[in-house]
C-alpha cells in the first residue's frame, strides 16, 4: 500500500498521503484495543474480518499505478490512469513523458526478474532500508502493540485505562506526523521517531528494574505508563516512514523485488520479538526493554548516517541520484 501511494501521488503530497496510512493504520489498531477491552477475544477477530472484506471490494475502484502501466507498455492507459488521479482538465504531459522515459532509461539496464535488485547500485539503498525494518521489529514494536495491555497490567496500571490512553495518544501524534513530514522531511521525522523509541524502551525497562527491586513503588507504575505511551507515539509519528523510503529509492524495475525482500526481512524479525517475547521477560523483564533500546539506538546511527532526505522531488529524480546509471 505504501508503494502505491507513493506512485500515484504528486511530490508535493507523496509523504503526506503515505503517513495518512500508517495514521489509519494507527486508528483502526486503536479501535481494536478499545473494542477489545471489552469483549471476548474470538468476537473481536471477527468483527476484524470486517475491514478486510470492504476493502477487497472497494480495491476494484482505484486505478492502476501509472509507473507499472508505463513498464509493461500500456501507454494509453496510463495517461488514463493519471487523468483519474490528477483531475480530467489537468495537463499531465510532461508527467507522463517524464515516467516513460525514466522507464525506458531502465529497460536497457534491467535483466529482468529479482536478479535486478542484486546490482552494485541497488546495495546502498537495499541494506538501508532492510536495516531500518530489521531494527525497528528488533527494537520491540510488536511487543509492544501485542502485549501492551499485559505490560500495563505487570506495571500495575489498569489495562482498560492504559489503552483508550494509548489510542488517544497515537491518534494525536498520527496526525502530528502527517501535518509536518512534507514540510520538515524524512530525516527529521525517522530521526525523532527512532530517538523516541530509543529513550522509551530505556524508561520502561527502568520501570521494571525497579519494580523487580521494591524500589519507588509509587513511581515505577508512571513509567511503564509514560514509557509505553511514548513508545507507541514515536512508532505513530515515523514507524511507517521506512515504507515511504522503499517506494521512493527505488525504480519500477526493481520495486516489487526491494518490498518483497523488506517484508520478509520485517516480518521474520518481527515474528522472532513477539512469539519470544513471553519467555525473554520471564528471563528479565528489565533486560528485554533495555535491549530493545540498544536496537532502537542502533537504528537512529543507521537512519543518521545512511538515509537520505527525498521531500519535494519527484520518485525519478530520487532514483536518478541515488542510483545513477553509470555505477
Amino acid at each position: 500500500a505504501p508503494i502505491y501511494i507513493a506512485e500515484i501521488t504528486t511530490k508535493n503530497v507523496r509523504g503526506r498521503f503515505t503517513t495518512i496510512l500508517q495514521l489509519m493504520v494507527g486508528w483502526g489498531a486503536s479501535f481494536m484495543y478499545v473494542v477489545g477491552s471489552f469483549v471476548h477475544w474470538r468476537t473481536l477477530a471477527l468483527l476484524a474480518t470486517i475491514p478486510g472484506l470492504l476493502q477487497v471490494l472497494l480495491i476494484f475502484f482505484i486505478p492502476e499505478s501509472p509507473r507499472w502501466l508505463a513498464k509493461v507498455g500500456r501507454e494509453k492507459e496510463l495517461e488514463a490512469a493519471l487523468l483519474c488521479l490528477r483531475g480530467d482538465k489537468a495537463d499531465i504531459s510532461d508527467e507522463a513523458i517524464e515516467i516513460k522515459n525514466h522507464v525506458e532509461s531502465l529497460k536497457s539496464s534491467s535483466r529482468g526478474g529479482i536478479v535486478d535488485i542484486f546490482q552494485k547500485k541497488y546495495v546502498r539503498p537495499l541494506l538501508t532500508v532492510v536495516g531500518m525494518m530489521v531494527l525497528t521489529n528488533l527494537g520491540g514494536i510488536n511487543a509492544f502493540a501485542y502485549y501492551s495491555g499485559a505490560i500495563f497490567v505487570s506495571a500495575g496500571i489498569s489495562s482498560m485505562v492504559g489503552l483508550i490512553t494509548l489510542a488517544a495518544t497515537q491518534t494525536v501524534v498520527g496526525i502530528l506526523g502527517t501535518t509536518i513530514i512534507d514540510k520538515l522531511g524524512r530525516r527529521p521525522l525517522l530521526l525523532v521517531s527512532s530517538a523516541g523509541l530509543c529513550f522509551s524502551s530505556f524508561l520502561t525497562g527502568v520501570s521494571f528494574f525497579l519494580k523487580d527491586f521494591n524500589w519507588w513503588d509509587q513511581g515505577s507504575p508512571i513509567l511503564a505508563f509514560i514509557g509505553l505511551l511514548m513508545y507507541m507515539g514515536s512508532y505513530a509519528l515515523g514507524g511507517g516512514l521506512p515504507w515511504l523510503l522503499v517506494s521512493e529509492l527505488f525504480p519500477i524495475n526493481v520495486k516489487g523485488s526491494a518490498g518483497s525482500i523488506c517484508n520478509f526481512m520485517g516480518n521474520s524479525t518481527g515474528w522472532v520479538v513477539g512469539y519470544y517475547f513471553n519467555l525473554l521477560t520471564e528471563w528479565s523483564s528489565a533486560g528485554i526493554f533495555f535491549t530493545f533500546s540498544a536496537f532502537c539506538c542502533a537504528n537512529f546511527i543507521l537512519i543518521a548516517t545512511m538515509v537520505p532526505e527525498t521531500k519535494g522531488r519527484t520518485l525519478e529524480e530520487i532514483q536518478a541520484s541515488i542510483t545513477p546509471s553509470s555505477d
